[in-house]
């Protein structure tokens, strides 16, 4: 153990504060007019005795202890009480009239009668009289100053934590929200890719094992999905998405999207891969074509597909058209949730797009999604 320990400052008792001026107050008194009775003792014992009640009453108590100044000459009680009037009243001209009774107690003599002019000496005894009465008033505007300091940054420091606060839960809120459009965009695109395979496999094969382990994948896969929309739901409730935060597929990624998706599609590239696009606008261009793809096993299996992307100055266009649904191809009967859309035109108008959705007079659907290049 360390021989040196850290010494605290002792605090003091809780009545030290009130009784203490008192008592100093009160020797002051008897050591000024000693024992012997009369009306400089009286007046000076009165100051001393008044002095606990200068929080409550600090005028009052200040004008009770100027009776002991002026008869006696007693500094410590009136200075005590003029500097709990400064410390506790705003008013400066209640302060300039407190500051100007003490000097003129401090200044006359007992009795007035006496009082002489002289040039040299009145000057002494006025300049003394002024540094009595300022000097508790500074002070006390020195420690009200200091408490109203105190007062305002301790504000301040709540103020700046809600805000802490409030930017945290705007943080989590969109991280949420990010999480939750994520989730929807990749997870339940593979999983209902997952699925759709399972399914094909369930139909053509003969195998019995294969096709009850067939069944079981489709089956995890749709309870899977199902999962996913109501935890989708739940991050989406918590907050609106402002910011991409994380990287995602480009549109080089496209050919391989639409290669995986296990559906007849008509992919026109109308894009010139060395052309710098913003980030944002590539991935949610990815995006909406994935959304796409995925409503389209969802909704209309065995639908022909025509995907396209273009760009001109400004941005990206992207058109995912399909055809109506082959009845000859079972449904794959998976869960949606409502928020693949949703989450889609949330991406465009985070861009200063827009994103339409329609179905078309043949029974099939279109998505167009214009994305400008203007924000980042």
């Amino acid at each position: 153990m360390s021989r040196w320990r850290t010494v605290r400052p002792a605090r003091l008792p809780s009545w030290a504060p009130v009784l203490g001026p008192a008592l100093f107050a009160m020797g002051d008194a008897l050591l000024v007019n000693g024992l012997k009775p009369g009306l400089p003792l009286w007046t000076s014992l009165l100051a001393a005795v008044v002095l606990p009640l200068r929080r409550r009453l600090p005028v009052t108590v200040f004008l009770l202890t100027l009776p002991g100044m002026y008869f006696s000459f007693v500094w410590l009680a009136p200075m005590f009480a003029l500097y709990t009037v400064a410390s506790r009243r705003t008013d400066r001209r209640l302060l300039a009239g407190a500051g100007l009774l003490m000097a003129a107690a401090q200044f006359l003599p007992y009795p007035v009668t006496s009082l002489a002019l002289n040039r040299r000496q009145t000057g002494v005894d006025l300049l003394d009289a002024v540094v009595v009465a300022t000097t508790p008033i500074a002070f006390g505007l020195l420690v009200r100053t200091r408490g109203e300091l105190a007062g305002r940054l301790e504000e301040l420091t709540r103020s700046r934590a809600r805000e802490d606060r409030l930017l945290a839960d705007r943080v989590l809120a969109t991280e949420r929200a990010r999480l939750a459009r994520e989730m929807h965009d990749v997870v339940a695109h593979q999983v209902s890719l997952i699925s759709l395979q399972a399914g094909a496999v369930q139909i053509s094969t003969e195998d019995g094992r294969a096709r009850e382990g067939a069944r079981t994948i489709r089956e995890l896969s749709v309870r899977t999905l199902d999962e996913l929309r109501h935890m989708v739901g739940i991050l989406r409730a918590a907050g609106a998405d402002t910011e991409e935060l994380t990287p995602q597929p480009r549109l080089s990624d496209l050919p391989r999207l639409v290669e995986l998706s296990a559906l007849d599609v008509t992919f026109e590239d109308g894009c010139d891969p060395a052309v710098e696009r913003p980030e944002a606008v590539e991935r949610a261009a990815f995006r909406t074509v994935q959304e796409a793809l995925t409503n389209v096993r969802k909704h209309a299996p065995g639908a022909k597909v025509r995907v396209r992307v273009t760009q001109d100055a400004s941005g990206l266009d992207v058109e995912v058209r399909n055809g109506p649904a082959d009845a000859a191809v079972p449904a794959p009967g998976l869960p949606g949730g409502g928020h693949g859309l949703v989450g889609l035109r949330e991406r465009a108008q985070s861009l200063g797009g827009t994103l339409r959705a329609h179905a078309t007079d043949d029974g099939g659907f279109v998505v167009r999604a214009r994305l400008p290049y203007g924000q980042r």
